[in-house]
Parts: structure tokens; C-alpha cells; sequence
């Protein structure tokens, strides 16, 4: 799984990748600075910690992020 999501305060988009196969949890922020993690869990609890809808240019992006997290974490 790989989303983009337009940030309100950056010129590239934010990026969230969780693949499980390969063991890559990553996010790309705003600043484009970056996170790494080791489990889906913590990349998912990070992005309820440290994101939310008032961020991005567009407010569904966040929520169809919120809806793929939860059916990624279903198909595990």
C-alpha cells in the first residue's frame, strides 16, 4: 500500500507506505522529513498521534487513508 495525501503546509505530498511482504513501514511528512517503523502498527498509531484531517488540502484524502489503514490491518 502506497497513499499520497496533499499537505496544507508543503509543496510535496505526504507519503504513507506499509508493505508487509517486504517489511517497509515509512511516512513521509510535510517537511519531508521521514519516519521509519518497525510494524504497521506503530506506523498506523503514529499517523492517528500525529495527523488529522485539518493538515491536508483535501480532508476525504485523510479519511480514505484512515478506511485503507483499517481494511490493510483486516487483510494481514
Amino acid at each position: 500500500m502506497n497513499i499520497e495525501l496533499m499537505p496544507k503546509n508543503g509543496a510535496l505530498p505526504c507519503e504513507v507506505t506499509a508493505d508487509d511482504d517486504n517489511g517497509v513501514f515509512t511516512i513521509r511528512k510535510e517537511d519531508t522529513s521521514g519516519e521509519v517503523f518497525n510494524n504497521f502498527s506503530s506506523l498506523k498509531g503514529w499517523i492517528h498521534q500525529h495527523w488529522n484531517e485539518e493538515q491536508f488540502v483535501h480532508s476525504n484524502e485523510f479519511h480514505q487513508l484512515l478506511s485503507f489503514l483499517d481494511q490493510y490491518e483486516k487483510e494481514m
